[in-house]
């Protein structure tokens, strides 16, 4: 591979026009193919498989344009103190709103009046209109939604505080000023690694072209595959990430194999060759891990996980081709003046041990004392993640700042806070059987109310709302789910966005093993491949699932527990979103192998060019922690530029995928992976002698590479790739 590799990228550093205009026109065909694709109407949501999206597809069938899984809204309304809500005067302003709503959309399907729907507090003080839709949150319409304020905005001046609150507001997230910092701290770190603005931009002129051509196909092809919102964000945030770092690695081996005084069409081609093999395979861990959520069986992860995987796909053939070709361009400029200097006046001084060498040599004298350090230090950590509660995030978590979230509070003050997460249970059967079902439900605890039966025309379903009499993610709602279940038979079906939710959550956790063992065990296969060794993989692997644990664990204490809250805009604790494990998972395992890749494959190399396992350690250090440091800290300012973000999810993965980075980068890969190699010797590069014979030999090291190339020169012939 080195070797077709070190081919292609003197190839691209030679005909480097070429190349950087197949890909500007592909960046130009990706935009136009966006700027011109309808926009996205849809962003189904379902979960095959579990009772509550039976319960949607009966709904669907028995109770035709009822819009089922339709988006729906609640305008509340709340009098003054010592006042009540049917007060002549407010119940006509509430009238008048009931009015303005029928009237404001043909995508409305009903408008429910308080007064005569039993939608007012027992006190008086607070009473809530029920608007249903005929299609989801993602398919109304801007003038939808505008009636929906508009007619709580006219009605807040008349005497009555109103607030509105429902799916139906829901809206893309809003994009924070918090990326394009992370981006500015990216371009700083650049600066300081390299020394110069030329070396500097050259990564991040390539990701953003990258993330650029991944966004716009998949804002082109949102409407023809239905993709939702976030897939968008993922693939940004992976991109930009993965397609900083990859590039990050050419240029920094380029600048090292210039240093060496090689020429530079050379220089790209051996950076190409050796840098470029550990990013073709940490790119191939990164797709492993994001296409294996396909495991969960949820189509909208799969989705995510597939556009995200394909930006992965981008970053890395853009560091194997587009990256030779800038250097092309660019030429000694991605040196530092200084260097530059140096070596044209002749005073190139020896190495001296830079920070890498003298991290790696304390290390090595002190490899028990460091791994105790580290593992404890991650373990305690990670204590929280035992408490790990999992739910959905619902408008209880947005910040007061919002209309959504004071309707929730005043819905919870009025009504108890069950109302935000009514349970919609539908009956497969005739009138008798759906009023057995409500005395069954009515035996049980943990309810508020339990509305009487709702036939279908046909009478053959009936449709039945109970109202926990906790907040919708709390533990006994999801109990009361459970005990609605077990006691009533087969053809009684509990579904609504609480219950969906909590199929979600479970599904989320049956997966995550599965999941596991398919993506950790594929990785291995890859890492022995690339490292010829057992034990370097393995360590690799439970080294990472100890840092995503760790991280696990931060995003209990914050998110879940409020601990620095304040900190990282946490307006209001509650579950973690189901999803975030087994997404933590995927994400974070196919990253932390780009440093173990990056950072071990340089050991390797020395190792095989017989140095001791010691000497191997330094070498590695001395050439990659510099470089690899500055790719976390990159990473790390990338993804908490998304913390800035108003969604309470994206939020929160920004934060869990930073945080899992730091750990995994600082404390695993530049702590306890030199610590457990020191303490292996040579043994941590044993592998079986059947096994060896086996494997195919991918030669990242570029072993052959190097034979190849003193064979092409004593030869005396050019190596060249034919057009």
């Amino acid at each position: 591979m080195a070797t077709f590799l070190y081919k292609l990228g003197r190839s691209a550093f030679r005909r480097r026009r070429l190349v950087a205009l197949l890909w500007v026109a592909l960046l130009a065909l990706a935009g136009v193919g966006a700027a011109t694709a309808p926009t996205a109407t849809s962003s189904s949501f379902s979960i095959p498989g579990t009772e509550a999206q039976r319960a949607f597809d009966l709904l669907e069938e028995r109770f035709p344009g009822a819009g089922a899984d339709g988006a729906t809204a609640r305008v509340v309304f709340k009098a003054p103190e010592g006042q009540k809500v049917t007060d002549a005067a407010h119940k006509a302003v509430v009238e008048e709103t009931v009015a303005a709503l029928k009237s404001g959309s043909d995508q409305i399907v009903s408008v429910a009046d308080p007064y005569t729907a039993r939608a007012v507090s027992q006190d008086g003080s607070t009473a809530y209109v029920s608007v249903a839709y005929k299609v989801n949150a993602m398919e109304l319409t801007d003038g939808t939604r505008e009636a929906l304020k508009q007619a709580g905005h006219e009605a807040q001046g008349k005497g009555l505080t109103v607030e509105v609150g429902g799916d139906a507001l829901q809206t893309m997230p809003e994009t924070g000023a918090g990326e394009i910092v992370g981006v500015v701290i990216a371009g700083f770190v650049l600066v300081v690694t390299f020394g110069s603005l030329v070396a500097a931009g050259l990564p991040l002129l390539t990701a953003i072209i990258g993330v650029g051509i991944g966004v716009s196909s998949i804002t082109a092809l949102a409407n023809v595959l239905d993709l939702g919102s976030t897939t968008s964000t993922l693939a940004m945030m992976i991109g930009l990430a993965v397609g900083i770092d990859y590039a990050l690695f050419i240029v920094s081996r380029y600048r090292a194999e210039l240093a060496e005084g090689r020429s530079e069409e050379e220089a790209a081609g051996r950076a190409t060759g050796t840098a470029g093999s550990a990013v073709v395979f940490a790119g191939l861990t990164v797709v492993i891990a994001l296409v294996g959520l396909a495991v969960v069986n949820i189509p909208m992860l799969t989705k995510m996980g597939f556009a995200a995987a394909g930006t992965v796909v981008i970053a890395v053939l853009i560091a194997l081709t587009l990256i030779p070709a800038l250097l092309g361009f660019a030429g000694d400029k991605v040196v530092g003046r200084k260097q530059r200097k140096g070596e044209a006046s002749g005073n190139a001084k020896e190495e001296k041990p830079n920070g890498g060498t003298r991290w790696a040599r304390f290390v090595i004298r002190r490899p028990v004392l460091v791994l105790l350090v580290g593992v404890l230090g991650l373990g305690a950590i990670a204590v929280p993640a035992a408490s790990l509660e999992m739910g959905l995030p619902d408008d209880g978590v947005k910040p007061v700042s919002t209309t959504e979230r004071r309707a929730y509070d005043m819905l919870s003050d009025g009504f108890g806070p069950g109302f935000n997460g009514p349970l919609l249970v539908v009956v497969d059967g005739d009138k008798a059987t759906a009023d057995k079902t409500v005395s069954t439900i009515k035996k049980l605890e943990g309810w508020a109310a339990v509305t009487p039966a709702t036939p279908n025309e046909a009478g053959d379903a009936a449709m039945i709302t109970v109202v926990p009499k906790d907040r919708p993610s709390s533990v006994a709602t999801e109990d009361l789910v459970h005990d609605i279940r077990n006691a009533t038979g087969d053809d009684v079906l509990v579904t609504g966005a609480t219950a969906m939710n909590i199929d979600f959550s479970q599904k989320m956790n049956d997966a995550l093993v599965p999941y596991l063992a398919l993506v950790v065990g594929l990785a291995f296969l890859l890492l022995t491949l690339v490292f010829r060794s057992v034990l370097v993989p393995l360590k690799a692997a439970l080294g990472f699932l100890l840092s995503v644990v760790a991280a696990l664990g931060a995003v209990v204490a914050v998110f879940q527990w409020g601990w620095l809250g304040g900190l990282f805009g946490v307006e209001q604790t509650g579950p973690i979103m189901s999803m975030m494990p087994i997404f933590m998972v995927g994400v974070v395992f196919g990253l932390a192998m780009d440093y173990e890749v990056f950072l071990v494959t340089r050991m390797r190399e020395a190792y095989v060019h017989g140095e001791r396992p010691g000497e191997a350690i330094v070498t590695g250090f001395r050439h990659s922690a510099r470089v690899v440091t500055a790719a976390a800290v990159i990473m790390i300012a990338v993804f908490s530029g998304f913390i800035g973000m108003t969604d309470q999810m994206i939020k929160m993965i920004g934060f869990g995928l930073a945080v899992a980075v730091l750990f995994d980068a600082f404390v695993v890969r530049m702590a306890i992976v030199p610590a457990v190699l020191a303490l292996l010797g040579h043994k941590a590069w044993w592998l079986p002698k059947w096994l060896d014979r086996a494997l195919p030999n991918v030669d990242v090291e570029g072993e052959g590479l190097a034979r190849h190339v003193e064979e092409t020169s004593a030869e005396g012939k050019p190596d060249l790739v034919k057009a």
